[in-house]
């Protein structure tokens, strides 16, 4: 048989009806490799093995009795930890948040946990996922499987980490300006910011309507299954979407033929993109030509809404922080404490023409655009990963503000459309690069869709091991 360490959430089901593998195995497995991998990688802030494998024992004894609660019972998975799980601690990266056990599970996580999925602990994040990168002073410096050097990109930045080495089929993570898509990108992984509230949240993210839950994976399918769970209404959220349940795993079929789909390079902006990144991703946007869907080259025409995203962002930051004084300040990171401080400084009405005239605007203008385009390509970043514990990389090419390196991502948090990365190739580096599909806002089958068809005619490489240099 395959390798356990291999195997998708997709190909478990099976094995563990059939009686050829069961949970327990499994969770040994992913637990063995953590503790081999972890001090290489540094991807998570808790760990249970206890709870796991209480949880590994009773999915195999459900699937023993023939009452398995559905495909993903007995797959392992991973929490961020700015996402609740009850009796484990939500520390935000933060080393001042209390170690005291979260009392509920937050919504994805209650599905996850409902689906008989086996919980192995919860991953790494920037302090309050202020920022791109995967360190902060809870945790350190979370480090990238395809060269340990480098960083996996953040906030995502330990669920993303795990996902390349499959540590663990399905990682939940959040999405306030790319969180989710950043790191996929840098780490080779699918990672998936949904339509806005396609996934509820609870307690919601002081970055209010920018901030989306998704999952990271190895594989479309595995991004499905996902979503099949978590993508549910709860009544914590009352944004959360009301509609009749998508199955997307049965959505992943039917290809790209006659999709209209636009490929922007670099959005009509002047951000330089490595060139590596600029061929592989111009490559894999245009082998939708031999999938049958038409692919033209062009901008969707909006100015960088940079300015409204840190309006928002900024006050955000500045809630997250209002009640902790100059001594716990001093404590943090202090790119957190400057953005939350001149979020102080955001006049009401200026956050509300940011919250309302501005992200209706570019709302507005993108289902304009998809009325003539079924969808959009983008590169998901302009550069493959960079050294860890800076924010930017070292050469200068993007100044000091990790949103300068992030420009394709954050604007799809502003209009809430669903967007995914998905690898399409190594630089010759080694290093991944990633393509952002983006859909219309709720078209979040149609963007895994053309993701599948994407993957199965491209796939892609894999990493087993953490590489330590290259």
């Amino acid at each position: 048989m395959t390798s356990i360490a291999s195997l998708s959430a997709a190909e478990l089901g099976p094995l563990y009806a059939a009686k050829e593998l069961s949970p327990v195995e499994v969770a040994k497995d992913a637990l063995a490799r953590i503790e081999r991998f972890e001090p290489e990688i540094n991807a998570f802030v808790v760990r249970d093995g206890a709870a796991t494998l209480a949880m590994a024992e009773a999915s195999q004894a459900r699937w023993l009795k023939g009452e398995a609660l559905g495909p993903l019972d007995g797959v392992p998975v991973t929490i961020k930890d700015n996402i609740g799980v009850a009796g484990w601690p939500m520390k935000r990266g933060s080393a001042l948040a209390s170690d005291a056990p979260w009392p509920e599970d937050a919504p994805a996580t209650a599905r996850l946990r409902e689906a008989g999925t086996v919980f192995l602990g919860k991953t790494t994040m920037p302090e309050y996922g202020w920022k791109g990168v995967g360190d902060s002073p809870l945790s350190g410096i979370t480090r990238n499987p395809w060269n340990t050097t480098t960083g996996p990109g953040g906030s995502s930045a330990g669920a993303a980490s795990c996902a390349a080495l499959n540590l663990g089929c399905i990682h939940l993570g959040t999405d306030g300006a790319g969180s989710v898509r950043i790191p996929a990108a840098f780490t080779g992984v699918v990672g998936l910011k949904p339509t806005y509230g396609r996934v509820p949240a609870y307690p919601v993210s002081t970055m209010g309507f920018l901030a989306h839950l998704g999952p990271l994976t190895r594989t479309v399918a595995d991004t499905a299954l996902a979503m099949n769970a978590i993508a549910r209404p709860d009544e914590r959220d009352m944004t959360a979407i009301i509609a009749d349940p998508i199955d997307y795993v049965a959505a992943l079929s039917g290809g790209v033929k006659g999709l209209r789909i636009a490929y922007s390079a670099k959005l009509g902006g002047d951000v330089p993109v490595d060139a590596d990144i600029a061929r592989l991703t111009r490559e894999a946007a245009l082998a939708f030509r031999e999938l049958g869907a038409s692919v033209e080259e062009v901008d969707p025409g909006f100015a960088d809404p940079l300015e409204t995203l840190m309006v928002l962002w900024s006050a955000g930051a500045a809630l997250a922080l209002r009640s902790i004084g100059p001594d716990g300040r001093a404590q943090m990171d202090p790119g957190l404490v400057a953005v939350a401080e001149a979020g102080e400084r955001v006049a009401g009405s200026t956050y509300v023409e940011a919250l309302l005239n501005q992200r209706n605007a570019l709302a507005h203008h993108m289902a304009q655009f998809h009325a003539r385009f079924d969808l959009l390509l983008t590169p998901t970043l302009p550069l493959p990963a960079f050294e860890v514990g800076r924010n930017t990389p070292g050469h200068g090419g993007y100044g000091e503000d990790w949103t300068r390196w992030t420009p394709f991502t954050y604007p799809f948090n502003i209009t809430q459309q669903p967007a995914i990365s998905l690898p399409c190739g190594l630089t010759s580096g080694g290093l991944p690069a990633g393509l952002q599909i983006v859909g219309a806002f709720g078209e979040d089958a149609l963007v895994l869709r053309a993701a599948a068809a994407l993957e199965a005619f491209r796939p892609f490489a894999r990493v087993d091991a953490p590489i330590k240099s290259i």
